[in-house]
């Protein structure tokens, strides 16, 4: 790609995570003031599935704008690991939300962990990009041995 197109997808995905970081506050913000609540008509155990369902409808999009914008301006590889690391630990919260409430929260703070791990990957593309532009400093390479060797540390719970 010519260095116009990829000006133009660095700052593309820039947006798309500075709306990433709106819409997590926003969504924040909603359930805080005037969440909506599954009324609760015999069955809890109906209501856990909706609501672990519910949570993780309104994690995916999150999930996916990190994860492709990691890939594309960062490392295909740590990227697709932590991608695969989330759907599972996202298995493991709804699992866990079908048993008692705290069982799903270590599945929840990991993959907490895991979105900031693609977002700061994401970052660090940015980054690089505007860096190359502007100084002539490319750090792709130590940005990617970074996150290589950083992403098994994410198998840590």
């Amino acid at each position: 790609m010519d260095q116009e197109a990829v000006g133009n997808v660095v700052l593309l995905a820039l947006v798309t995570l500075i709306s990433v970081v709106q819409n997590g506050r926003w969504r924040h913000e909603s359930k805080a003031h005037n969440g909506e609540k599954l009324p609760e008509n015999g069955d809890s155990a109906f209501g856990r599935v909706y609501t672990a369902n519910q949570n993780c409808v309104d994690a995916y999009p999150t999930f996916l704008v990190v994860l492709w914008t990691a890939g594309l301006l960062c490392s295909q590889v740590p990227a697709a690991f932590a991608g695969l690391m989330y759907l599972f630990v996202r298995q493991k919260y709804f699992v866990g939300y079908l048993g008692e409430r705290t069982q799903s929260t270590p599945g929840y703070i990991f993959g907490k962990r895991i979105i900031l791990f693609l977002f700061l990957m994401s970052f660090a593309g940015i980054l690089n990009h505007y860096l190359i532009l502007f100084f002539g400093s490319d750090f792709e390479n130590y940005i990617r041995t970074v996150t290589t060797t950083i992403s098994p540390l994410l198998l840590i719970p």
